[in-house]
């Protein structure tokens, strides 16, 4: 039987091996390619080869290596010409995805491509000489070149067998689309993970997110249906009947909660309670963010453009794959009121793409970590207070022209076992919640601090003359353990219901004034209506889209990736069971959110933005 499979395969390989060694070592240097060049691409994505990978991810990595250098072979026919070819491109793909991680602190997507223009003309103001990780790569590159230099060339083309060259076609097809047009990925559980960009490897990160860069048109989407739609909504203009406030600050805080929303929560002192005081020319109430633990740009990109991130494929971040210059936006719209329109955010720039698209917002002026002069940390992040007073110094030293500031706060980032430095620890927590999570006390504790703070942000601006309206929300609950959660509930949490399930999503959220405005309390949205609200208090004019939200709102106050609320408090996380008019609300919505997010065209631009 072994005679009949093996048959004398095995001596004549090793008979051709002697026969032929130049021909094998030619194959033997061509399979190590895609290793040089993953070795050089990841030096200049600046990771280490032997710690940052886990075997999964180096696995669909050298695939996609593999498919490049065998798709040269297929195309050139000769294996040094198709090796010099691969190990080339990669390098050079490589080599823009260093310098987009050094200009812009993050790995290089595929919308990044659309956008070369916009790199091309602030390249002059940087600086393209190689640095170590450039060094690095050109080692290897070098290396792998000068192995093939010694290989002795092929005399002639040689084109691969047909069935062996069928066979790599159709499997490199196959594999390509597993990976892009089905379920692979969804259950392998392989997203364009908020947290794991660079550590996934350039190749196939860059893979990942152009798999999940396409959003898919809604049911009944087309060009007639939207004007349809569209033609429902005007513009809505100015209120004048309301005071507009002279500075806008609306304050979104790194994981800023109040856990009471939970009812089984009992803790020996409020850690915020000038929070709860605050009544007098308030609005207030919880808001539902599309996300909890973490994801802050998600939270963002629904406050500033009133899109969903429910209609977005799962753990995708608008920032990194779909914002483009027409986006509509709240800053957008306060820039064309007169408003001159600040970001600040007092960490790093490179978080989430926001230089790019805060510019695509339309925010005049972008302030970080390096704006802020002689800050006080609490742990290791820029504390609340001193973010504040950055709000003081830029509405005290604006002119004529009002202001309006989008602050992304950072003092209260997780993980919430980093040191206590300028932290006090007197908070104490239930022996059942601290046993579960020992670092919640920590959170508490900075929660404190948070409504310290805010008691100085809401008293300075009691005293300033200009009208100024605050708006002041967190972004997303803490990442906390599952235990200490399940604590909470009191049960598994793959055991709460629906309206359970929003709890972890609750955050406080209110408009403050140093003016008269209505008072209204208990008021619960979720985060792509609250830009709605801020131009509604704030007597500004409105767009068609915004129109169209506000009238929304009406009906599903609550519309998240969790689940959605219905105006009369009705919870549930599955679209068939809502109304039929709740039903047509949203597929409205879909469509709308569509054209804003992918199809923006001179027809529809009036729609999103003030003409």
């Amino acid at each position: 039987m072994k005679a009949l499979l093996y048959g004398d395969t095995f001596p004549r390989l090793l008979r051709s091996i002697r026969e032929q060694p130049a021909k094998w070592l030619s194959r033997l240097v061509f399979l190590l390619g895609p290793w040089f060049a993953f070795a050089a691409v990841e030096f200049l994505n600046k990771n280490q080869l032997t710690e940052d990978f886990e075997p999964w991810q180096l696995l669909f990595n050298m695939i996609w290596y593999y498919i490049i250098f065998v798709l040269c072979r297929l195309v050139l026919g000769r294996l040094r010409r198709a090796s010099v070819t691969a190990v080339v491109l990669c390098f050079l793909f490589g080599l823009v995805n260093h310098y987009v991680l050094v200009f812009r602190g993050r790995i290089l997507f595929p919308a990044d491509i659309s956008a070369w223009r916009t790199a091309a003309n602030v390249l002059d103001g940087f600086s393209l000489t190689a640095d170590l990780y450039i060094k690095q790569a050109l080692i290897v590159l070098t290396a792998y070149l000068f192995l093939l230099a010694v290989c002795p060339p092929q005399k002639k083309r040689a084109p691969m067998p047909r069935p062996a060259s069928l066979l790599l076609w159709l499997s490199m097809a196959a594999y390509t689309y597993a990976f892009f047009f089905t379920g692979m990925l969804p259950a392998l559980n392989i997203f364009t993970q908020q947290w794991a960009t660079q550590t996934n490897g350039f190749l196939f990160n860059f893979t990942i997110a152009l798999r999940y860069s396409s959003v898919e048109r809604p049911a009944g989407y087309s060009e007639d249906a939207v004007a349809e739609l569209i033609s429902q909504y005007d513009a809505v203009p100015a209120n004048k009947s309301v005071t507009r406030p002279t500075n806008i600050i609306v304050v979104m805080n790194e994981a800023f909660s109040d856990l009471t929303v939970f009812d089984s929560l009992e803790l020996s002192e409020d850690p915020t309670p000038f929070l709860h005081s605050m009544e007098e020319n308030t609005i207030k109430g919880w808001l539902y963010p599309p996300v909890t633990g973490g994801g802050t740009a998600s939270t963002e990109f629904e406050f500033l453009t009133g899109l969903s991130n429910s209609f977005l494929p799962p753990h995708c971040v608008a920032y990194q794959l779909y914002m483009q210059e027409d986006t509509p936006a709240l800053s957008s719209l306060l820039g064309r009121c007169g408003y001159r329109t600040t970001a600040f955010h007092p960490y790093y720039s490179s978080g989430w793409n926001r230089p790019i698209v805060y510019d695509y917002l339309d925010f005049d002026s972008q302030l970080y970590d390096t704006d802020v002069k002689d800050p006080y940390y609490v742990r290791r992040y820029i504390s609340d207070i001193s973010d504040y007073e950055m709000l003081f110094d830029l509405t005290g030293r604006a002119e004529d022209q009002p202001t309006f500031i989008f602050n992304v706060t950072m003092q209260n980032h997780s993980g919430y076992a980093q040191g206590w430095k300028n932290l006090s620890s007197d908070f104490t927590l239930p022996a059942e919640l601290s046993t579960a999570d020992p670092k919640a006390k920590q959170y508490f504790c900075l929660m404190k601090v948070s409504d310290d703070a805010l008691r100085q942000l809401i008293s300075h601006y009691e005293q300033v003359d200009e009208p100024t309206l605050i708006v002041f929300f967190g972004d997303h609950q803490p990442s906390l353990s599952d235990a200490f959660y399940e604590a909470l509930y009191g049960k598994p949490l793959s055991q709460r219901t629906a309206q359970e399930v929003l709890q972890q999503y609750a955050v406080p959220f209110f408009l403050w004034a140093n003016y008269d405005i209505p008072e209204r309390q208990g008021l619960r949205l979720s985060s792509n209506f609250l830009g709605v609200l801020t131009a509604q208090i704030a007597g500004l004019p409105m767009t068609g889209w915004m129109h169209f939200l506000s009238d929304l709102y009406e009906q599903l106050p609550v519309l998240t990736t969790a689940g959605y609320m219905g105006a009369d408090g009705t919870v549930t996380d599955d679209p068939a069971q809502l109304t039929p008019e709740q039903r047509q609300w949203l597929d409205a919505y879909e469509m709308l959110a569509y054209c804003g997010l992918k199809d923006i065209s001179p027809k529809t631009r009036d729609f999103f933005h003030l003409s």
